[in-house]
């Protein structure tokens, strides 16, 4: 805080007739430069922190978007073998991070931050990093399981092979739905 001293030399008389003191102490309010630079720190530190959750924040709806569109896909090939009585797969490419329904000729794709990993039957495994999850036409599956991740995050796609059930699961440490 600054100090500011005003004098008036004694010979000043207030409203009531007494004298005013010869130099009268006067506090005039302002911040000094440390002060200034330390509120700005703290402003700079909030803002790092706001950014830094919602970089974290993107990358896990990013991974819950695309888990959410496998099973979509999943649920849809299921559901197109008990309409159409037919073995319906979804085909899942490792090395291109994509995807694709046997019954469309439309090829998803993942972004490249994102891992993938098949676990299904040997025959469903073709040496060209690609795997199948095939459903049949009373609904059950080679059945298996799909989990992405990014960073900390990771989704796990479970297909159950009797009834050919679809549950995705939030395995990381992120978020939970």
């Amino acid at each position: 805080m600054m100090h500011q001293f005003r004098c008036s030399g004694g010979k000043e008389k207030t409203a009531d007739g007494l004298r005013r003191a010869p130099c009268a102490l006067s506090l005039s309010s302002g911040f000094t430069l440390l002060e200034l630079v330390v509120v700005l720190f703290i402003v700079v530190l909030g803002f790092s922190m706001i950014a830094f959750n919602l970089s974290a924040g993107r990358e896990s709806a990013e991974l819950r978007a695309a888990a959410r569109d496998i099973v979509s896909a999943l649920r849809y090939a299921r559901g197109q073998a008990l309409l159409s009585h037919q073995q319906t797969t979804v085909t899942l490419d490792l090395g291109e991070n994509s995807y694709w329904v046997s019954s469309r000729d439309k090829v998803y794709g993942l972004p490249d931050s994102i891992d993938i990993t098949l676990v299904t039957a040997q025959d469903e495994l073709t040496g060209d990093g690609q795997g199948n999850i095939r459903f049949f036409a009373d609904g059950s599956s080679t059945g298996g399981r799909v989990t992405l991740e990014q960073g900390n995050f990771a989704w796990r796609i479970d297909i159950n092979w009797l009834t050919g059930q679809i549950d995705l699961d939030d395995t990381g440490d992120g978020d939970h739905e």
